[in-house]
This record gives C-alpha cells, sequence and structure tokens, in this order.
C-alpha cells in the first residue's frame, strides 16, 4: 500500500473535525457564550400587564418617592412634567407643593441676569446634571440614561428594568422608607420602581384599554344590528325557490 495519500488524509480530516470544535464552543452551554450573550430576563407577573387590568397607583406612588430620593440624583426623565402625577398618584395641591420645592431658571431681567422662580406644574422634571460632559464626569465617564421611557427601550423592558434593580446592590437603598408603612425590601422597590416606569413610558394606557371596551362594545351592537338586518332583508331573495316549469 503506497503512503503518499497520508497528508491529503491527513490535511482533509483536520479541515473536516474544524467546523465540529467550532460548533460545539458555540453552544449555549459554553461559559464564554454565556457570558458575552447573557440569561435572558425572567417574565414575572404585572399586574397591569392584562388586558382588563390597570396600574396599581399605590406603587406609582411608592416608585415616585424612590425615584426621587435615589434615581434623580443621577438620572432624568425630561419628558415628565409634575402635572403628570395630578391624579396618579398625587392631589393637585400636593403635586403643586412638590413642584414649589425646586428653583427653576426662567428668562432674565433688564440687565441681563438670570433669575429663578419656584417650579409649576407645567414644569418638566429637574435635571440633575447641567449637560452630558458634567454627568461623564460625575460618573467616571459613564453617561446615565433618561429614564423616561426605558421601560420602551430595552429588550424586555419591565423584566430587565427589575432584575437590573435586585441584581445591583446599592446602600442608598436601605434608608428609603414609605409613606404608607409598607416595608422597603430590595423586591419590593424594585416592583414600585418598575411600575412608575411603566406609567412614565406609556401613561395613557388605562385610557386605552378604556377606549379599547366602548369601540368593542359599540362594534359589537353594530354587527348584531348589521346580522339582523341582513337576515331580514335578504332572506326573501335567499330562500326563494325557483321551479322551471317546461311545457312541451
Amino acid at each position: 500500500m503506497s503512503f503518499r495519500f497520508l497528508p491529503k488524509l491527513t490535511v482533509f480530516l483536520s479541515l473536516s473535525c474544524t467546523p465540529i470544535i467550532t460548533l460545539q464552543n458555540l453552544t449555549p452551554t459554553n461559559p464564554l457564550v454565556t457570558t458575552l450573550n447573557g440569561l435572558a430576563s425572567p417574565h414575572y407577573p404585572w399586574p397591569h400587564e392584562g388586558i382588563p387590568s390597570s396600574y396599581d397607583h399605590a406603587s406609582i406612588r411608592r416608585g415616585h418617592q424612590v425615584h426621587t430620593q435615589v434615581c434623580a440624583s443621577c438620572h432624568s426623565m425630561s419628558l415628565i412634567s409634575y402635572r403628570d402625577l395630578v391624579g396618579v398618584a398625587y392631589t393637585e395641591e400636593m403635586v403643586k407643593a412638590m413642584a414649589a420645592e425646586i428653583e427653576v431658571e426662567d428668562g432674565s431681567n433688564d440687565e441681563g441676569e438670570i433669575f429663578s422662580r419656584p417650579g409649576k406644574l407645567n414644569d418638566r422634571f429637574p435635571q440633575p446634571y447641567a449637560n452630558e460632559s458634567a454627568a461623564r464626569f460625575a460618573n467616571g465617564g459613564a453617561y446615565p440614561p433618561d429614564l423616561s421611557l426605558v421601560t420602551k427601550a430595552r429588550h424586555n423592558g419591565q423584566n430587565y428594568v427589575f432584575a437590573l434593580l435586585t441584581d445591583y446592590c446599592d446602600p442608598l437603598l436601605a434608608a428609603v422608607e414609605y409613606e404608607d408603612g409598607t416595608p422597603a425590601t430590595e423586591a419590593q422597590m424594585g416592583k414600585d420602581v418598575v411600575s412608575f416606569l411603566s406609567w412614565a413610558a406609556e401613561p395613557e394606557m388605562e385610557e386605552r384599554k378604556l377606549m379599547g371596551f366602548k369601540w368593542i362594545f359599540v362594534l359589537s351592537l353594530a354587527l348584531l344590528q348589521a346580522t339582523y338586518y341582513r337576515r331580514l332583508r335578504w332572506s326573501v331573495l335567499k330562500s326563494r325557490k325557483l321551479v322551471l316549469d317546461i311545457v312541451n
């Protein structure tokens, strides 16, 4: 037997085994792939996800408290105004008092000096930093994202934010004491913050669901009326019998 084919056979076997080794390395059980891609956030049964369900407004209020005392020191919510909280988590008088605690720059006087005034209902939530450069400098180069639409801007948003909050331990979270006496556990605060951020990203959800039920009711009545009219109007034509009388 000639051995001149052994080098070619060796090269063929090496090339044939290379894809197999590569596929084995790319399986999900590989620790390297798991580290790079991460695990999907588990799905939690949020009470406002169902079709006939609505937001937990007590949870929204607690989530706003946690955001004000903890999250607002780094993260902004530039799309939310104080007036949005009226009737959702607080009364109008409470929101007015809350807005009056901040100072808002509102134009300049005759000498060109910028003056400030107490906040009003139509003012947006205050920004923690003057600009992006100041935010990056205060956070080691990282830019804290705006939280107005964070549950919509992230894949699996609500579950992602909850997993991030419960896995990231901040000593400041232990200082939060709820006004209603609810125990401020890590899971409870994470759930309340997610409820508040979900409402901030989709404040019209309850109104949209209510409008949807109204439209379904009206269209159901219209469908019944159309069905009855169709059977009444066309019953004679559809039930008639044609008889051909052929005379030889």
